[in-house]
């Protein structure tokens, strides 16, 4: 009994392995760097100053970031984007006459365009005009062009192809062409035309290839296909494109699959941010461009649907408030939401 020397430190089995395991080494290695320890974990600190400096460089996951094809768009110097036909295409209604409609009290003008909703058709115009930039303003020293995607050796039809292949540019209406009939033909979505830009771009990034001549139809194809997979509950199969593209097999379009999943690095996480940031940079884009979405007076049936549209938002957020106040809110994990009225001046 006497010989106790501190009852306090004794009596706790935690505190006298602390004291005798791990207390000690811990002083006697501080000294050591964080290699030397075998211990790579980031601080967060690191890991934010990380994604600010890589944020210019991958557009495709941080929604903050500029896209690549609206950059490209504002370089351009053709006669056509001129500063008069950027205000002239604000003006440019359903006929094509430059008359603006202005909302009032008793008519609204809205396009059938929506950021959960988007137009199919020029959804897909504006991805064909994305595109197009990307191919006339790609780098002038020629970026690396991988076999996957080489028209020459996977072609995509059986007619020849010609000798200057990887140098003519094709025309916005040619791509618009290629990309319409693969989305008729396997009845895909216009939130699908924005994610396939989405994924076009960050194979961009993540190879550091550039999309030329020789290649756009293929990285093109490889972005739709991945894309459909990943966004609509009914993806269409490799060898469903077998039957709209007539010469290419199933291995080739396996193959192609493969390989643009490997270069993504299997990164096919598209966040909601990031959508929206693509759909709005669209809408930018096709207004520099003079391909405004037409307006259209608000009719009684669009404005029910719209009313019920929002109805239905509301219930959902309701029930996801009615479902947080049931919860036992703690200190040390506190998740209950707080309502405030707001003051509006």
């Amino acid at each position: 009994m006497g010989s106790t020397t501190s009852c306090c430190v004794s009596a706790s089995p935690k505190l006298r392995r602390n004291a005798h395991s791990r207390l000690e080494s811990y002083h006697q290695e501080s000294d050591l760097s964080r290699e030397e320890t075998g211990c790579n974990l980031q601080h967060i600190s690191d890991r934010e100053n990380v994604d600010e400096l890589n944020m210019a460089y991958n557009p495709s996951d941080h929604p903050r970031a500029s896209t690549i094809f609206l950059s490209k768009s504002q370089n351009d110097e053709a006669p056509y984007r001129s500063v008069r036909d950027k205000r002239k295409s604000l003006f440019i209604n359903n006929h094509g006459s430059s008359r603006r409609k202005y909302s009032s009290c008793s008519t609204i003008f809205l396009d059938d365009n929506t950021v959960s909703q988007p137009n199919l058709k020029y959804t897909i115009k504006c991805v064909a005009l994305a595109i197009y930039y990307h191919i006339k303003n790609r780098d002038t020293d020629g970026g690396m062009l991988l076999d996957i995607f080489d028209e020459k050796l996977h072609p995509l039809s059986k007619s020849e192809v010609p000798l200057d292949y990887n140098h003519s540019d094709p025309e916005q209406k040619q791509i618009y062409r290629f990309v319409r009939t693969l989305f008729s033909a396997a009845q895909l979505t216009s939130e699908c035309a924005i994610v396939t830009l989405v994924y076009l771009e960050r194979l961009l990034t993540y190879a550091e290839i550039d999309i030329c001549p020789g290649n756009w139809k293929r990285i093109v194809l490889g972005a739709i296909l991945l894309a459909s997979k990943v966004w609509d509950d009914q993806a269409v199969w490799n060898v469903d494109y077998c039957q709209i593209l007539k010469d290419i097999t199933v291995e080739d379009m396996n193959e192609l699959e493969r390989q643009f999943l490997e270069l993504l690095q299997f990164n096919i996480n598209v966040p909601s941010s990031v959508y929206a940031k693509y759909y709005f940079d669209l809408r930018s884009l096709s207004e520099s461009n003079n391909l405004s979405f037409p307006l259209e007076p608000l009719s009684r049936d669009k404005a029910q649907k719209l009313e019920a549209i929002s109805r239905l938002c509301d219930d959902k957020y309701k029930e996801a408030r009615r479902a947080a106040r049931k919860r036992s809110a703690s200190v040390d994990n506190l998740c209950g939401i707080r309502w405030v009225p707001a003051i509006l001046s």
